[in-house]
């Protein structure tokens, strides 16, 4: 993986605020109350809770704050995709030395690897070939 410094400035989002991100990116720029109830559809989240670390995200910088309208809009400062790779990179290099090849070989032991997976996998290899 790359080792791009200017890649890694995004703090560390935990469990609970990835799953906020989640909603932002799925349903884009939304209130408290619809982050909180769509949390809700999946287990149990106290308003309160999601309001304080929607409030961490912000300044964390993760997540930005339109407060132009009564009430308060909050936006994903990154795509989903760019987070993404930031995360993955720090993943890979943390626990892999950097080697995307040793987490790929470790992925494809895992016996929860369908056929079909595989398959895609080898499909997307080969379409990276250099011609």
């Amino acid at each position: 993986m790359k080792n791009n410094q200017t890649d890694h400035n995004l703090p560390e989002p935990t469990k609970a605020e990835l799953e906020i991100l989640q909603v932002l990116w799925e349903f884009g720029p939304s209130t408290v109350r619809f982050v909180n109830d769509k949390l809700n559809e999946n287990r149990e989240v106290n308003y309160t809770s999601t309001l304080k670390q929607m409030q961490i995200l912000t300044e964390k910088g993760i997540l930005k704050r339109d407060e132009s309208q009564m009430k308060h809009i909050y936006i994903p400062v990154e795509a989903e995709e760019k987070t993404k790779v930031q995360l993955l990179d720090r993943f890979v290099n943390t626990l892999y030395k950097g080697s995307a090849s040793q987490l790929m070989m470790q992925l494809l032991g895992n016996e929860k690897t369908s056929k079909e997976e595989i398959e895609e996998i080898k499909r997307l290899l080969d379409s990276m070939k250099p011609s």
